[in-house]
């Protein structure tokens, strides 16, 4: 039954909120697995292997990269709210299960699973935001759902100390109960956003006759999708290699162990990225209502602070440099981040939002698993810091053709 708080000025933030938890689960259910090899293999030899463990991380990437732009045209087809209700339930169940494994093959397809399930949230949850926040607040409320991702990264790379304090199969067992009973919360807090009979018509005779693989020509035709593309795709490369490679690149430049180094980059970026995630937003919010393009000055200032950050990251020496340099790329990063729907609403018409989303997460998913991979072969070379340097080059490009290319018409594309 259908309550007036839904209709209320609050109820868009109450459905931040509750989403908010979904995408700290999202990412804690995730990342447990990665601080858990070491409890694991005990009872699972294989995991002994760090090809069989990179396999388990490999295959999850793979799916989640491939399935994410036809997750995004299936969220722009059905209701988001219950699409966003499977997606945690799923992946929560399988966490669940995970703490009952005995082998390596019932992990390896867990995992999979864990890959399509979680692929489903992101450019259902983005879009239903994007649909509660048409004007003021959009880059905010956005931002804001992030921090749930950056949180749940940081909490998940506690598994190895729950593990540690109770075992690796209880951690997986409860916090995968905490997902399903969640969802069923979301089943009677979490609704879609009421449209007009006029709006449900106009879009179910515009996407109700229109392929998924017509969805993608049509964002594909769309000149300012392909700079969105590359400036996401550019800003994911040092988004994944601070993720992958920034404790070892502190603890080799620093001369640290990397008990330290870990928490040290971590902290770092987590909580410079939160802050730049609140400045981002409200300056966003404010300054398009002056100028349509601001929001993507806003993305382009973020961009500007990550530049000289992943040089002196990268070819800087000595503690302080190290923190401040991170410092600078965690709130550049955070004002890019919060900024990258609400510039897509400025192109792309909300019937195909989460398809063209769905996309930018699978190129930035992609671009993760090369970087990974090129950064390892820096590394054995002895060129790590090298390697960050140089993708201020990219950001560079990007940077450029988002200012000289990117001219909004209006804030909300229809």
């Amino acid at each position: 039954m259908k309550t007036d708080s839904k209709f209320s000025k609050i109820y868009p933030w109450v459905v931040v909120g509750l989403l908010w938890i979904v995408a700290l689960l999202n990412y804690m259910d995730r990342q447990m697995l990665s601080t858990m090899r070491e409890a694991m293999q005990i009872d699972i030899s294989e995991l002994e292997s760090a090809v069989n463990f990179g396999r388990l991380m490999a295959i999850f990437l793979w799916i989640y990269g491939c399935i994410s732009p036809f997750a995004g045209a299936v969220a722009d087809r059905i209701s988001r709210k219950w699409l966003i209700i499977a997606s945690l339930g799923v992946w929560s169940a399988v966490t669940l299960l995970m703490g009952h494994c005995t082998t390596f093959n019932q992990i390896y397809w867990l995992r999979a699973i864990m890959g399509i399930s979680e692929a489903l949230y992101i450019p259902a949850a983005l879009s239903l935001i994007a649909d509660y926040f048409t004007g003021s607040a959009r880059s905010l409320a956005i931002g804001i759902h992030m921090t749930g991702l950056y949180l749940g990264q940081a909490i998940g790379g506690f598994g190895a100390k729950l593990a540690e304090a109770y075992s690796w199969q209880q951690t997986f067992h409860w916090f995968g109960i905490i997902g399903v009973l969640y969802a069923v919360v979301l089943a009677f807090a979490l609704h879609d956003k009421v449209r007009t009979q006029v709006e449900e018509n106009a879009e179910k005779i515009s996407v109700g006759k229109e392929s998924i693989f017509k969805s993608f020509a049509l964002v594909f035709s769309n000149v300012a999708f392909w700079i969105i593309l590359f400036f996401f795709a550019s800003v994911s490369l040092p988004g994944w290699a601070t993720k992958n490679w920034l404790p070892t690149l502190f603890a080799d430049s620093l001369g640290i162990p990397m008990s330290q180094a870990g928490p040290i980059s971590t902290i770092t970026i987590a909580a410079s990225s939160f802050l730049g995630v609140l400045i981002g937003g409200s300056m966003s919010d404010k300054w398009v209502k002056k100028n349509l393009k601001g929001r993507i000055y806003t993305s382009s200032i973020g961009m500007a602070l990550m530049i000289p950050a992943l040089i002196f990251i990268g070819m800087g020496h000595g503690m302080g440099a190290a923190i401040c340099a991170g410092l600078c790329f965690g709130i550049g990063y955070g004002m890019v981040d919060t900024n990258n729907m609400p510039i897509l609403c400025q192109f792309v018409p909300a019937k195909n939002r989460a398809t063209a989303y769905g996309l930018m997460n699978m190129t930035g998913v992609f671009m993760g698993a090369v970087i990974t991979k090129l950064l390892g072969k820096w590394a054995d070379q002895g060129n790590l810091g090298l390697g960050f340097a140089l993708m201020a080059a990219v950001i560079t490009v990007a940077l450029l053709l988002q200012l000289l290319v990117l001219k909004p018409t209006s804030d909300d594309k229809q």
